[in-house]
């Protein structure tokens, strides 16, 4: 960490994790919502408010700063699985065939 903050880098470390993490919840939003649908929306606000807890519980401010990013990621997704609901109604996604329309 301390090589981090020596060179300045810890804002580009920060950057690039930041884009891999909301990166990874597009594809878990499509996921979740084909296979649970918008049912799981209340794991995603747990998974934020153990984030936020975790973002001003810790001192490392890599790890606080990380930690908030998934935080408020998780909670952007349950918008985001709402939408994608309303994706795969207007067919620009595939309907789990498995699952009963509501």
């Amino acid at each position: 960490m301390e090589f981090l903050m020596q060179y300045h880098l810890l804002g580009l470390v920060i950057g690039i994790a930041t884009f891999l993490i909301i990166g990874l919840f597009h594809p878990v939003v499509v996921k979740a919502e084909y296979y649970w649908g918008t049912g799981c929306w209340w794991i995603f606000l747990l998974l934020g408010i153990g984030g936020i807890v975790w973002s001003l519980c810790t001192d490392n401010v890599l790890v606080a700063a990380l930690a908030g990013v998934f935080a408020f990621s998780s909670l952007w997704t349950i918008k985001e699985l709402f939408e994608q609901k309303e994706r795969v109604r207007k067919g620009w996604f595939p309907r789990n065939p498995k699952r009963p329309v509501k």
